[in-house]
């Protein structure tokens, strides 16, 4: 049996699986997981200096979004994990599910259709080659 509190356990044991390369998260973005992977899927693998020129000149409502969370990404890799902008590629990125809000619109004979507005949850990981 483990020794102290059961929260002291989770917070062992969760440092031992935190997560040490580079990211930044973007958290209930307005703009659906599928549109977000259009974006995403263009950048995976490349090095940072050619995923922000793609997402320079991507006419997607997306990318603008991914731009500037990439650009909050390579932030946090060189001041806090102290690494050079100029090794950094995207290991990782992908969108979650967020809540969607749920509308209503009109419709002839009084009918009423939802429309979804469905937002996302955007994760970039970086790591140095």
């Amino acid at each position: 049996m483990a020794k102290g509190h059961r929260s002291q356990i989770k917070r062992e044991r969760n440092e031992n699986q935190r997560e040490t390369r580079p990211h930044a998260k973007l958290s209930y973005a307005r703009v659906s997981v599928q549109k977000a992977c259009f974006v995403l899927d263009a950048i995976r693998g490349k090095d940072v200096k050619t995923a922000l020129g793609i997402l320079a000149y991507n006419p997607r409502y997306a990318s603008t979004l991914i731009e500037k969370l990439l650009k909050s990404a390579i932030a946090n890799a060189e001041n806090n994990n102290g690494m050079d902008p100029e090794n950094l590629y995207v290991a990782a990125c992908y969108a979650n599910k967020g809540p969607t809000m749920k509308r209503i619109r009109p419709r002839a004979q009084g009918r009423a259709y939802r429309i979804e507005k469905r937002m996302s949850h955007i994760t970039i990981v970086l790591d140095e080659r």
